[in-house]
């Protein structure tokens, strides 16, 4: 009997992504680029008119940043740095030995001021925090970046390089609060329209360790993450496709975030997971786009 073929080897078949021979580091084809645009602008549709600000952040931050965030503290085995070689010409020699006998030559590299951004927002925080206390009515922000965390699969939808598309919301705990429940309900709506079955649950983060288990039974019994999932991966469960978070005045307190009125900041954001939503239509409308049906194609190409 013959064994049944991946999701993945599916799409290397049909040249939507690209094997670098890393799992969960793929290359995209145009056509699976396209579906990211498109569904891009499909978000844009549903959030655009609230007129949040634009930022875009490279998929690197400051290690400062990061350190400052306490994302260390909680979320070790995802974290990525940026090394670099720092030595001197003899150093180059001894690297170029090590290659050439097939050794381990990572020693000679040191550790720079760049981390990779494990999610799109953590940037955003300090940047907003030099600004001063928020304007009457908070803020809001719309970002989009490559996002980093390590862990290596052959699940097609937990990559390790992704992007990342969020609105954040900055203000009282009712204005973010008021936030996340009306994309929870657009989300539904959004869904819907690319005809992509799902469900909305109570979740939690991958926090590590001892302290991690208690961090997870708290996420949860405050109800604090929810996730849309979408059954994408044959033998597992459903894939979160889009989070609703409220991080109370966690970011607000860590970086000094203020209201207008000078109270601490709560925040709340909602993400998309791209490449995953990307995932989700093909898996669950076809590899030939053309043959979608016909509601989906005029909710992505109008």
């Amino acid at each position: 009997m013959d064994m049944p073929v991946s999701l993945l080897d599916r799409l290397f078949a049909a040249g939507l992504l690209i094997d670098t021979g890393v799992d969960g580091l793929y290359g995209r084809s145009g056509k699976f680029e396209e579906i990211i645009t498109r569904f891009e602008a499909l978000i844009d549709r549903f959030g655009g008119a609230d007129n949040p600000e634009a930022i875009r952040f490279p998929p690197g931050m400051n290690r400062a940043h990061f350190e400052g965030s306490g994302y260390m503290k909680s979320f070790p085995q995802l974290a990525g740095t940026v090394h670099s070689f720092c030595g001197c010409e003899l150093d180059h020699v001894s690297l170029l030995q090590c290659l050439e006998e097939g050794k381990d030559w990572t020693g000679q590299q040191q550790a720079t001021d760049i981390v990779l951004t494990p999610a799109a927002c953590y940037p955003l925080y300090p940047t907003i925090a030099k600004r001063g206390a928020l304007k009457e009515g908070g803020g809001l922000f719309d970002l989009q970046s490559y996002c980093f965390r390590h862990e290596p699969s052959k699940e097609p939808t937990r990559m390790q390089l992704f992007r990342m598309r969020e609105y954040v919301r900055m203000g009282t705990p009712s204005e973010v609060m008021a936030f996340r429940q009306d994309w929870m309900e657009r989300g539904t709506k959004l869904m819907e329209e690319v005809g992509l079955p799902f469900e909305i649950d109570v979740a939690n983060d991958p926090f590590f360790g001892r302290a991690g288990r208690m961090y997870k039974n708290n996420q949860r019994s405050q109800n604090l993450k929810f996730e849309l999932l979408i059954p994408v991966n044959a033998d597992a469960g459903p894939t979160a496709c889009m989070s609703f978070n409220y991080h109370q005045d966690h970011f607000g307190k860590t970086w000094g975030l203020a209201t207008a009125d000078g109270e601490t900041a709560h925040t709340a954001c909602v993400g998309f997971g791209l490449e995953r939503i990307a995932l989700a239509l093909f898996k669950h409308h076809g590899l030939e786009t053309e043959d979608w049906p016909e509601h989906v194609r005029r909710a992505l190409w109008g």
